[in-house]
């Protein structure tokens, strides 16, 4: 039995993660809590009688010579047992400690502990659910707690108490209805918390909201929206003295930036965007790392709207920089300008938790696993604090992602006024606002539904800005085209099956009526009949690929097999196999669709909730869309204008296939759909010229003369006095098939790169295979002396990773394709980075194949058109990571010396800052980096 008002929390330091495997403790910090107060600590180091790594030594700071004369863990044993009792057990992460500290006890003869624990990492996920990482180091930082040794079992002990202590808190000021729902989870969290919450709710019944901050609907509570008052306009002066104001008086930016410099680059993009406002023309705006074209453009975004009553959108590529620009930019702004203005941020439905099926799934707990209950606990706690309810402000575990998809507004269909939560839908309420506001921050795939004549979401605009414009081809094409793979179509059938979780099922389950029309039409027959029918096609859509991919040999930059169609598929036996089941597939997801329609007509009539029928025309116009896309990826002839094709996981399940289809050139509909109906559009990016010169990007985005405003703004960084480009001219020769010798002086060259910049290095790959054997090569090498970080095998997001990286002194993080780009690592952190082959696309991609046949037919070259550009564009890109500031400083790396040996290498130097460049051979460009750094 566990005293409520006792905690014994407790970190241990240990050799490595695995007590079978031999691992064992090195220092033990212990802190009991009681009643609130610290009433005993207890800290030693412990001999392992093993060795301990460079790396266990460089993270703890505890080496071979500190447990030398340290007690061994049988000398300890009995003391600590006898401390850890009477209590809650309580771990940054329980399963790793108590684990531990079990198998430790049970090796010297003492019983394992079982006591009632709380693991501080559950219960930060749940009570703090907007925190960027649950690392305990960041969560000290972010709460204000003192830290003095990170990775000190004392130290980490005593912060976690602090931590426990602030989640209890937090956990006793919710609101009765969110505690009451958390207590129906409670049974399948790791930690003990029955207790807790039923002391919590006790005290809840009697507490009132007295901030009046929390509103309650249908048993859930939730952040009471305050009413937006959108200010008036008040006097302004032009623009020509507000840009002067900002950047040279000491009340504008100065007064409110720490160490803020007037940047002539910044000022020079902010006043050439409101010119071609003025002008009502389109601009091209390259602008370098450095500019700070953020705040560049929306200063002209903001006045123009304000002062002439007109609504300016702002679209970027990543959600990522919506979020900067919303949390970091704008309240600068509404500091610093002497008007008021409204700014709002707008996404697609997926983003937005539905309130409506939010309120359907936390009717069925039975099924949940740990990672749907944890999401769950989380949602709860998050609705007392979001005032978006925008899933881009949580960070959740893998299946919660997944999760979170069907219990999005895009999944809850169209939006029903009759629906009892119509009022607080958040998608709703986003709508309206950005319908209000005068700047509308917005993301490329939103704003490329205008060109497929869908809904529109966003409210009526003249004037766009498109930051990371390189992008928007990309996004156009993939949105005006369609992706369809298995998960998917499971999942709509899963959502709508005989499954005890399917929307069918729950139906027949309340309404015997309905249960007799679904036996009547052998509904579960059906269901089960497509769901194999669907297996059995994508079964035989992965071996079809993995027999043809031997002669294409095609591979994406995440490791997938990629097959292209081609004439020779029809005269196939296989394929005409493949074609039978399609046509039966796409019969059976019909009969479904029919019960459908048949089940929403008998609602309609007997007056069913709307919600209910919403949900069934929702699935059914679902199934109606994966039919469509069947049959045109299937049914219907490749255009000239198309490339259709398919990829596998060829590490992944038998069905684990992905078709997709994009046309090949999208710049007339760009032309047609966008520009045209604009009056003013502004591109803008760091990366858009090839050789200074604009030509590639406004031919593929439709322009055909000059009727467009282009721009180059130069980096106010000195790149002469801060990089050095050095390319080895004595690496073997990179070859298909014959990578071996490359990739092992590639790993020879970064290990000695490393020895010289304390790891801090990013190393950037164009092909995920080689990222693998790389990092492999590298574990054996140098693990202990390094935290290898790889994009696909260390688990976590691209954030994630990137900020692992910057936690760890000497790091070293590779990564492919999206590390190219917005990966933003200032200061020390990162001192070199390694390109390890110049990025251009496989000659198999079935993009670069298709849009190549496309310009060839058209005759232009398609090396120079489209592979050199790509290439051209994307090696600035990652040229950009090193330098993100005036004080960086640092080498560039480029293991390919095509650089400078083929007649296209020009294009990439000229493409990037004037700087100092070394072509020698290895030996002598490592001297070179050491007298440099």
């Amino acid at each position: 039995m566990s005293r409520l008002n006792k905690f014994v929390i407790i970190d241990l330091e240990t050799t490595g993660h695995t007590p079978k495997q031999g691992d064992r403790i090195i220092e033990v910090g212990l802190v009991v809590y009681e009643d609130g107060e610290v009433t005993e600590q207890f800290t030693t180091l412990v001999n392992p009688n093993i060795e301990i790594t460079h790396f266990i030594t460089h993270l703890t700071g505890i080496s071979n010579d500190d447990v030398r004369h340290a007690p061994i863990f049988e000398e300890i044993a009995d003391e600590l047992h006898a401390i850890i009792t009477d209590a809650y057990f309580v771990a940054h992460n329980v399963p790793f400690d108590l684990g531990f500290i079990n198998a430790e006890f049970e090796r010297v003869g003492l019983e394992p502990i079982n006591l009632s624990v709380i693991d501080t990492v559950e219960l930060s996920r749940i009570f703090l659910p907007q925190a960027s990482s649950y690392k305990l180091g960041q969560l000290a930082e972010s709460l204000h707690f003192v830290h003095t040794s990170p990775h000190r079992a004392l130290s980490d002990a005593l912060v976690t108490t602090e931590l426990l202590d602030y989640l209890l808190n937090k956990l006793k000021s919710l609101p009765y209805e969110t505690l009451r729902k958390l207590m129906l989870l409670e049974g399948k969290l790791k930690s003990d918390l029955s207790a807790i919450f039923d002391e919590a709710l006790n005290k809840a019944i009697f507490i009132a909201d007295e901030t009046n901050q929390i509103e309650e609907f249908r048993g859930f509570a939730f952040k009471k929206q305050s009413v937006t008052n959108f200010p008036q306009l008040t006097e302004t002066p032009s623009y020509g003295e507000l840009v002067d104001h900002l950047f040279y008086e000491s009340s504008g930016f100065a007064n409110y930036l720490n160490d803020f410099e007037a940047r002539p680059s910044q000022y020079e993009m902010a006043t050439t965007i409101y010119d071609t406002f003025q002008s009502k023309k389109h601009a091209m705006i390259e602008a370098a790392t450095g500019t700070g074209k953020s705040l560049a453009y929306l200063i002209p975004a903001i006045y123009q709207a304000v002062t002439n009553h007109e609504r300016v959108i702002v679209s970027t590529h990543l959600t990522q920089l919506q979020r900067q620009l919303m949390e970091k930019e704008i309240p600068l702004l509404k500091r610093v300008l002497p008007f008021p203005f409204q700014a709002v941020m707008i996404k697609g439905k997926q983003h937005y938790l539905s309130l409506a099926r939010f309120e359907q799934v936390m009717q069925s707990l039975e099924f949940d696993n740990y990672d749907i209950t944890l999401t769950k606990a989380i949602l709860l706690v998050w609705l007392t604090e979001t005032w978006t309810g925008d899933f881009d402000e949580l960070t959740l575990p893998s299946s919660g992602e997944r999760f979170v998809r069907t219990i999005s507004t895009e999944a809850e269909g169209g939006l029903d006024p009759q629906s009892p939560w119509f009022q607080h839908s958040f998608y709703l309420k986003a709508i309206k606002k950005a319908q209000k506001a005068d700047v509308v921050i917005t993301n490329h795939a939103l704003l490329s539904s205008s060109l497929t004549n869908e809904k529109q979401v966003l409210p009526a605009f003249k004037k766009l800005i498109i930051d990371e414009a390189h992008h928007l081809e990309e996004t156009a094409a993939k949105h005006v085209g369609f992706q369809l793979h298995y998960v998917a179509v499971h999942r709509l059938l899963k959502g709508i099956g005989s499954t005890e979780d399917g929307t069918i099922h729950r139906l027949a389950e309340r309404e015997s009526v309905i249960a007799n029309v679904l036996l009547d039409q052998q509904w579960d027959k059906r269901w089960e009949d497509a769901k194999a029918e669907l297996d059995q096609l994508f079964r035989h859509l992965f071996q079809y690929v993995m027999k043809k991919q031997y002669q294409q040999g095609a591979m994406s930059d995440v490791g997938r097999y990629q097959y292209t169609f081609s004439s020779t598929d029809h005269t196939d036996k296989q394929w005409q196999s493949i074609l039978e089941m399609v046509n039966r597939l796409v019969v059976l997801l019909e009969d479904l669709k029919e019960v459908l329609s048949h089940l929403s007509s008998y609602f309609v009539k007997a007056k069913y909730p709307t919600d209910i029928i919403q949900e069934i025309d929702y699935f059914k116009e679902q199934l109606d869309i994966t039919i469509e896309r069947i049959r045109i990826y299937f049914l219907q002839p490749t255009l000239d204008t198309e490339v259709k094709w398919i990829e596998i996981d060829k590490d992944g399940a038998q069905n684990s296939v992905y078709l997709y289809q994009e046309p090949i050139d999208v710049g007339e509909k760009l032309q047609t759909q966008l520009f045209k109906k604009m009056e003013s559009i502004i591109l803008t990016s760091a990366t858009m010229t090839v050789k200074r010169s604009f030509a590639i990007f406004k031919e593929r985005l439709g322009f055909t003369n000059n009727e467009i405003v282009e721009k180059q703004i130069d980096s106010p960084f000195s790149y002469s006095d801060q990089v050095q480009l050095l390319i080895p001219n004595d690496f073997p020769v990179a070859k298909f098939n014959q990578m071996d010798d490359f990739i092992y002086a590639t790993c020879e060259a970064i290990v000695s790169l490393a020895e010289l910049t304390k790891g801090r290095m990013l190393i950037l790959f164009t092909s995920y295979d080689m990222l693998k054997k790389t990092y492999y090569l590298l574990k054996e090498w140098v693990e202990d002396e390094y935290m290898l970080i790889a994009q696909g095998i260390s688990s976590g997001s691209r954030s994630r990773l990137k900020k692992n990286f910057q936690t760890f002194e000497q790091a070293i993080l590779l990564g492919t394709n999206s590390f190219w780009e917005g990966v933003d690592i200032p200061g020390s952190d990162l001192t070199c980075v390694v390109i390890v082959r110049l990025p251009f696309q496989p000659p198999n991609h079935p993009v670069y194949q298709a849009k190549a046949n496309f310009y060839k037919k058209h005759g232009h070259n398609p090396f120079m058109s489209v592979a050199l550009p790509n290439a051209v564009i994307r090696f600035k890109q990652g040229f950009g990571r090193l330098i993100r500031s005036s004080k960086d400083r640092g080498i560039v790396f480029v293991c390919d010396d095509r650089l400078m040996t083929a007649k296209y290498g020009k294009y990439f130097i000229d493409s990037i800052p004037p700087i100092d460049i070394h072509y020698q051979t290895t030996k002598e460009l490592l001297e070179t980096a050491e007298d440099w750094l």
